[in-house]
């Protein structure tokens, strides 16, 4: 099953902006010193620290908002409810990290910080960094271009290996399964929102479940009163009898068809 959040996000051009990103907020916590590490060591020692620190939790982060965000859409759960939770459990691993490192770099640290505000302080930095992260991509998914009158949308969420020649819509529960020449893929959404997606590909809605593009038809199977549209992949789509009359002005059962 695809995603379309999850697949922009894996794309290796966002994992790079979000890593250098975090690199840059290193640089500048490093310049800046929180927490009293401006009087910890020389700017350089700072800046590693820093820079190592916030890429750790980029990593982390990033991970953790790639699991739980797309789960959390599909159930309808605002992100302000599932934030913090985010930010409580990435704040166990990067605390320990942060820890060791600074202790190999400052030993004064294991007793000046105890664990619990130690903790607190890499919370603080995680939720306010998960939140500004889940802002900001949620802003670049609002500010993207809008589809062009009849663009076919639906072709966005094929990954590539399935190519973007698409035969048929199926739906399966809450899902629709697009079908291509090269295989089929699970998305989550309602049938006629994927039909609206389809833009202005030649095809007809033949069935509840089922939208067929014409190029895809090589016959039609007649099985008493019912009607079934073979496609080009060996599907056999069926035909609502609500439908055939669509079906027959659009040419779709012509003599040479069946």
């Amino acid at each position: 099953m695809q995603d379309p959040l999850i697949d922009r996000l894996n794309t290796p051009a966002v994992w790079a902006a979000d890593l250098a990103a975090c690199a840059v907020a290193g640089a500048v916590l490093g310049a800046v010193g929180p927490f009293g590490s401006f009087f910890n060591d020389a700017l350089p020692v700072r800046l590693a620290y820093w820079m190592a620190v916030s890429l750790l939790s980029g990593l982390c982060v990033g991970v953790a908002v790639r699991l739980v965000w797309p789960r959390a859409r599909r159930r309808g759960v605002a992100a302000w409810t599932w934030i913090p939770v985010v930010a409580l459990l990435v704040s166990v691993p990067l605390a320990l990290a942060a820890r060791l490192i600074a202790v190999a770099l400052w030993p004064g640290i294991r007793e000046a910080v105890d664990w619990v505000e130690w903790y607190g302080q890499t919370l603080l930095v995680a939720f306010v960094y998960t939140s500004l992260y889940v802002a900001a991509h949620a802003r670049a998914k609002s500010d993207a271009p809008k589809a062009a009158a009849g663009e076919a949308r639906i072709l966005d969420r094929l990954p590539p290996r399935l190519g973007r020649d698409l035969l048929c819509l199926q739906m399966e529960d809450h899902y629709v399964r697009l079908h291509t020449t090269a295989g089929s893929v699970l998305v989550l959404s309602p049938l006629a929102r994927a039909i609206r997606q389809v833009g202005d590909l030649d095809g007809l809605h033949v069935h509840r479940s089922w939208w067929v593009a014409r190029h895809a038809v090589r016959g039609v199977v007649h099985d008493g009163r019912n009607l079934r549209l073979v496609l080009s992949s060996g599907l056999e789509a069926p035909v609502a009898r609500a439908r055939v009359a669509a079906l027959k002005a659009a040419g779709w059962l012509d003599e040479g068809r069946s």
